[in-house]
């Protein structure tokens, strides 16, 4: 693809526009915004994905890694920017994702040990947990609000603040991870993933492809599992003070 048909690719944005202006959706000015950002961060990576995988060198695999993960966190963690170290709890959330997937893929010699694998499966799996993340913080925030006036009683009865929202923690979890379950009963009929479409576009066996989108899909699902699990507990505590009352407001 040369950079005059991928200019071609701006119709995509230009009906969007239109529609919004016609509908007075007002949202012409964030689509441009979004759309040059994409652009630029796209570019960048792109060429600085090229450098890293020129040097092979570990280090700067692991700054790229390390900036993901920091991105991720600080994207995740304004749903519950009020929860007292709720972006220390997002980093280790996510470095224990990365770390248990990776050991397994790099243990295992599934993948070679070279930044062309670690650095895009690295992002595919950070990015899900970091959307995991929020889905779990606004389903679990939704859950506390609307039963409050229980998990009071729960503590006022000589109740531990696990056992007053083990309930609604569960509940969280299990609410956050459904998306991945479902996605992964359709793939493959009603939509084939990206990672696999890629290499297919870009000239791969397809069975080789799918065999790797296979590895990525088993991976989001421990990704998914982990990430809320982990993340769950450690949040859950904090929404309580040092005489185990509910603390109101945390995740405005």
């Amino acid at each position: 693809m040369t950079y005059s048909t991928l200019a071609l690719t701006l119709i995509f944005i230009l009906i969007p526009l239109v529609l919004s202006k016609v509908l007075r959706l007002d949202l012409e000015k964030d689509t441009v915004i979004a759309t040059v950002r994409s652009v630029i961060q796209l570019l960048f990576i792109g060429y600085v994905l090229k450098f890293v995988f020129d040097t092979e060198h570990i280090a700067y695999s692991l700054l790229m890694i390390t900036l993901m993960i920091c991105v991720a966190t600080l994207n995740a963690r304004k749903k519950g920017k009020n929860i007292p170290g709720i972006t220390w709890k997002l980093a280790v959330t996510l470095i224990i994702v990365e770390a248990i997937t990776q050991c397994v893929l790099l243990g295992f010699h599934i993948i070679p040990p070279t930044p062309q694998y670690i650095i895009p499966i690295s992002g595919m799996l950070i990015g899900n947990s970091m959307v995991l993340a929020i889905l779990f913080l606004n389903r679990f925030s939704s859950e506390i609000e609307s039963h409050e006036h229980e998990i009071e009683l729960i503590l006022s009865l000589g109740g531990m603040p696990k056992q007053a929202v083990h309930r609604h923690l569960t509940k969280a979890i299990k609410a956050s991870m459904i998306p991945t379950i479902e996605a992964q009963k359709t793939i493959g009929l009603v939509q084939l993933p990206g990672m696999m479409s890629g290499q297919i576009i870009g000239g791969a066996d397809p069975i080789q492809a799918v065999q790797f989108q296979i590895l990525i899909v088993f991976a989001l699902l421990t990704c998914a599992t982990v990430t809320s699990v982990v993340f769950g507990f450690l949040i859950y505590p904090a929404l309580f003070n040092e005489r185990m009352q509910l603390i109101k407001n945390s995740f405005n």
